[in-house]
């Protein structure tokens, strides 16, 4: 049966931007289908952490992203030192999720990506050839279309994930968080300003435009969400836990919100995929909601491509939750302990509360994890009974011999295979993957072979120094990978 688009994202927020323009990028053609009319200015969102900044380095957006905010290399909401991480970005970037989301929809646009706006999904049903998809126009009709996969990118309350009939399950982290985009004449010296004292906890994070980021918390006046924020209530709660309102003034934005820690038990049914806020929400302490969400996509987005291409089988996808599953399950746990740990602690233990975390986070193999954990460096992906120990884990951004960083050669969304220079043996063998992988060498001594996939980690390594099991290592890898060497020959689905 003829699909009207090969891939349809439902949800035109970072991850499903990102996702749309890596897959066009790759030549499979994408929709992306956004209830929203426009482009939004209010946001939650406003951290981007290390292991995002790589990601959007190899695709050379990383750059232009830290010209819209401010690198902080204290994680000030935990007092992490972030200025030792093994990365090109050893900071967080407070930047409002608008500008991420600039920069990835005019990406995924350069690259053809076609966004039905006003559209919202009501439905959707599969079958072992498609993806049938009901939407509401902006008129108010229906409308059908068809596609191979789906992917839904739509947020807590995601209509794809309700009609694939999964679970949610989960709880409230936190009810009645009150956020604010404000003005101030008089800001505090040393922003970001966070403290939580007794019955009252609040941050301020300035976005660097003028503009402050206010989130304040009252545990004993509690509401719905529903329930309209008034200034004067959140300066009264900066006041109780800062000792300043700091001029509060003009805000854009007011709104009331609850953190919820929820999770879905599948990222992956049939020829649908789930990823971000659909696959799991989870509480805003340590700002790893938004890098959760953008890696997800990152991860499957070259899995999606390379089924399409006839480069992989189709278990490959299977991969993507098995993969990112666990990864949500680690950030929800952290992030409701993190939240937990600040927020309940009652007025006459917050001393000792400060006093412990102070403690525990002085202690320097303690405050590496976290600082490892939180920013995603130390994110690694299971690998099979005996492979290389290198395997499954994030690739470094190593120089190489032409003048290139490793994670500037990824941005052509390929693999790429890091060699020895002294293995004059392989350049031929790689031609016959041409156009899916790129063959390099370190700007240094090394004595390994290492697959590196195009989302930036280890797909396989070697160290045999015999030239013909090193060789016949690399074909087997490379066939694994990236597909039988004539592979450029199959066709893809038809569009």
């Amino acid at each position: 049966m003829r699909s009207d688009v090969d891939v349809l994202v439902v949800g035109a927020g970072p991850a499903g931007l990102l996702l749309a323009g890596d897959l066009a990028e790759a030549g499979v053609p994408c929709t992306v289908v956004e209830r929203r009319e426009g482009e939004s200015r209010l946001t939650r969102a406003f951290a981007v952490h290390a292991r995002t900044m790589e990601q959007l380095d190899a695709r050379g957006l990383a750059d232009d992203l830290l010209l819209t905010g401010l690198r902080n290399p204290v994680l000030q909401f935990l007092r992490i030192d972030l200025s030792h991480l093994p990365t090109r970005y050893p900071h967080v970037l407070v930047t409002p999720q608008y500008n991420t989301e600039r920069l990835l929809l005019a990406r995924a646009l350069d690259h053809g990506v076609h966004i039905m706006r006003a559209h919202e999904v009501t439905g959707l049903q599969q079958d072992p050839t498609g993806v049938d998809v009901t939407m509401k126009t902006p008129a108010g009709t229906e409308h059908r279309l068809r596609a191979n996969y789906v992917v839904g990118a739509d947020g807590r309350n995601s209509c794809v994930r309700q009609s694939l009939g999964l679970p949610f399950p989960g709880r409230s982290a936190v009810r009645s968080m009150m956020l604010a985009d404000v003005r101030m004449a008089d800001p505090p010296n040393k922003p970001p300003t966070v403290a939580a004292i007794g019955d009252a906890f609040a941050i301020v994070v300035p976005f660097g435009d003028g503009w402050f980021r206010v989130m304040a918390w009252n545990r004993h006046h509690p509401m719905p969400d529903t329930a309209p924020v008034d200034l004067e209530e959140i300066k009264d709660v900066a006041r109780q836990a800062l000792g300043s309102d700091f001029g509060m003034h003009d805000p854009r934005w007011l709104s009331r919100f609850h953190s919820d820690e929820r999770q879905s038990p599948r990222y992956h049914v049939g020829r649908v995929f789930l990823v971000g806020d659909a696959a799991h929400v989870h509480s805003p302490a340590g700002g790893m909601g938004l890098n959760t969400s953008i890696q997800d996509s990152a991860n499957l987005s070259w899995k999606l491509a390379a089924v399409h291409r006839g480069r992989a089988p189709d278990t490959l996808l299977d991969s993507y939750h098995d993969e990112r599953h666990p990864v949500g399950h680690r950030v929800l746990r952290m992030s409701g302990a993190l939240l937990r740990g600040v927020l309940t602690t009652p007025r006459a233990l917050c001393g000792l509360r400060d006093l412990s975390a102070r403690t525990v986070l002085q202690t320097p193999p303690v405050a590496r994890r976290l600082a490892m954990a939180i920013s995603g460096i130390d994110i690694a992906y299971p690998a099979p009974a005996g492979a290389h120990p290198l395997t499954g884990k994030r690739a470094p951004d190593i120089p190489l011999t032409d003048k290139r960083r490793l994670y500037e050669a990824l941005r052509a969304r390929r693999f790429v295979l890091i060699t020895p220079p002294d293995t004059a043996h392989l350049p031929p063998l790689t031609t016959q993957w041409d156009g899916e992988v790129e063959i390099v060498s370190p700007n240094g001594t090394t004595k390994k072979s290492v697959l590196v996939r195009p989302d930036a980690y280890i797909a396989w390594a070697t160290t045999d120094k015999s030239p013909e099991r090193h060789t016949d290592a690399v074909r087997q890898a490379l066939t694994q990978w990236c597909g039988p060497h004539n592979a450029h020959s199959r066709t893809p689905p038809p569009h």
